[in-house]
């Protein structure tokens, strides 16, 4: 990072830390199908600001993941807002749309604190720091520096944010800073091992029976993998979420598959689309913007309108483009 940038995220950090310690009633929300981290951060920064005296509502569109209920302080996240607040905290969002309609009414945000590289910079004032391997990693290093407090409870979402956004610190940004943030967690009480299963090695029945279909529709062209998730495999397997249990996480390490897909049909004819790739030498956030979506050089998705077919034929055909340009 070049000294003007480094300064610049330096007076843009001092301007969040004096936003949040003089508001009053705050509102921080993140993205639909929430993962990790939208959950990590979400609940990092509420805990912090509700330990800190403050009014604090957290929102997410589609609720907590069953898998992430795990996490203390979940039963305080709402479906949607309610009552005016002072602010309003967008955490882990490249762009506007994806907070769902519940909150999009409420206007331009005042804060868009978030580490994607295709990320907008939609709200009043946007902490976006693109080499950090998540938005609960961000929170880690500026809470204390800002005085909020780090509970063991918050640190407990932190470090869960971080170990889902680097697959268990598998993921090429993974940097010496981000083990020594980690320290400073565990020394807040969390405890490693422990959240590191619950977060990555626990599986309900549900979400292996959604990999078994997914599973047995994987493709393969060269060194581009995929497979689909229909509603009726969702149904099948009486999985309740909208995402993918993971499944793109677990296809994105197979040998020789250079960037892994997968195609998640959604209700009212759209398509959540995931890529994964196995080193940032192919940029798949690329492919996503061109798509509306966005996210990070080797993980990215989109949610595209059309049908599930129709999708992958796009997309697809989109991967090999930037794979013969590349070559």
């Amino acid at each position: 990072m070049t000294l003007m940038r480094l300064t610049a995220m330096t007076d843009t950090a001092d301007q969040v830390r004096q936003e949040l310690l003089t508001a009053e009633r705050v509102l921080v929300i993140s993205h639909v199908r929430p993962d990790g981290d939208a959950v990590g951060s979400l609940l990092g920064l509420g805990l912090s600001l509700l330990e800190a005296g403050k009014e604090v509502q957290m929102v997410l569109a589609d609720g907590v993941p069953q898998a992430l209920r795990f996490l203390p302080g979940n039963e305080k996240i709402l479906y949607q807002p309610s009552g005016a607040a002072d602010l309003t905290v967008v955490l882990d969002c490249s762009d506007f749309e994806r907070v769902g309609s519940v909150v999009k009414h409420l206007g331009q945000p005042d804060i868009n604190i978030d580490h994607h590289i295709t990320n907008e910079h939609f709200a009043r004032i946007n902490l976006v720091d693109a080499t950090a391997t998540a938005t609960s990693e961000m929170l880690a290093y500026y809470l204390p520096r800002w005085g909020l407090p780090v509970t063991t409870e918050c640190a407990d979402a932190l470090l869960t944010g971080i170990l889902m956004d680097t697959i268990g610190f598998r993921t090429a940004n993974v940097k010496p800073k981000t083990l020594r943030l980690v320290a400073d967690l565990m020394d807040a009480g969390s405890k490693l091992a422990h959240l590191y299963k619950k977060a990555l090695l626990q599986k309900s029945m549900n979400a292996v029976k959604l990999w078994g279909s997914g599973l047995s529709k994987l493709q393969r062209e060269g060194s581009i993998i995929w497979t689909t998730l229909s509603l009726e495999d969702r149904a099948r397997a009486e999985y309740v979420g909208r995402d993918d249990a993971d499944l793109i996480n677990l296809l994105s390490f197979l040998n020789g598959a250079d960037v892994a897909i997968v195609f998640n049909e959604q209700p009212e004819g759209k398509v959540k689309v995931s890529w994964r790739a196995q080193s940032d030498d192919k940029d798949v956030s690329q492919i996503a913007v061109r798509f509306g979506g966005g996210g990070h050089r080797a993980a990215a998705g989109a949610e595209i309108t059309g049908e599930l077919t129709e999708v992958q034929s796009l997309v697809l055909d989109a991967t090999r483009t930037l794979f013969e340009r590349e070559a």
